[in-house]
Parts: C-alpha cells; sequence; structure tokens
C-alpha cells in the first residue's frame, strides 16, 4: 500500500493563504493522475484540482482563479497553494493518487486528510 501523507492545514481567517503539501511514496506521482479533494462537514468529498499524467489540469470552479497545483517530482511532493480563502473552503483537504485510468486494475491511492479551519 502506498503512502500519501499531507500536511500543512491549519486554521486561518478569511482572505489568508495556505499551501498544503503530500508527500508520496517512491516515484507514485509520476506514474498516477494526480489531485486534491476536499470533504467539508456533512458534504461528499468533492475535487479541487487534479492533474493527468500528460499534464492537463482541471480546477473546480469555486477555486479557479484562487488555488493553485505544483508539484516537486523530485521531492515525490505535490502541492496546494489556496489564496484569497472563504469560509466554504473549510473543509478536510486529501491528497490522491490514482492509476485507474492509466493501466489495468490500477490503484487509487489517499491520504489521510488535512483540516483546513477558515474562519470569517
Amino acid at each position: 500500500q502506498v503512502q500519501l501523507v499531507e500536511s500543512g492545514g491549519g486554521l486561518v481567517q478569511a482572505g489568508g493563504s495556505l499551501r498544503l503539501s503530500c508527500t508520496g511514496e517512491g516515484s507514485i506521482f509520476r506514474v498516477s493522475d494526480v489531485g486534491w479533494y476536499r470533504q467539508a462537514p456533512g458534504k461528499q468529498r468533492e475535487l479541487v484540482v487534479r492533474e493527468t499524467m500528460s499534464g492537463a489540469t482541471t480546477y473546480a470552479d469555486s477555486v479557479r482563479g484562487r488555488f493553485t497545483f505544483s508539484r516537486d517530482d523530485a521531492e515525490n511532493t505535490v502541492y496546494l497553494q489556496m489564496n484569497s480563502l472563504k469560509a466554504e473552503d473549510t473543509a478536510v483537504y486529501y491528497c490522491n493518487a490514482n492509476q485507474g485510468s492509466i493501466v489495468p486494475g490500477g490503484m487509487n491511492y489517499w491520504g489521510k486528510g488535512t483540516l483546513v479551519t477558515v474562519s470569517s
């Protein structure tokens, strides 16, 4: 089982910024579609941003222009820079590495999540 470990969550005031990090084992991010998802209390998990192996990046409408995905393959780490945070961004943020569309029977890996709380 490949481990993904998120960090960087915390409490921030509305309008502030946070940067989340996710470190994966080995070169998992180089052979996966990679993304960040979030789950707010009482809601379903939703996509925040996803980047395919081919480099196509998709942002949720609610975060486009405020959040930025980046990666450092040498460090096996992906990041989510979150600016202009809003109370509705409060959620547990999960890192994801999905090989399901890349190889037959590919695995879908999740981190345990990091909590972001935005106070209004």
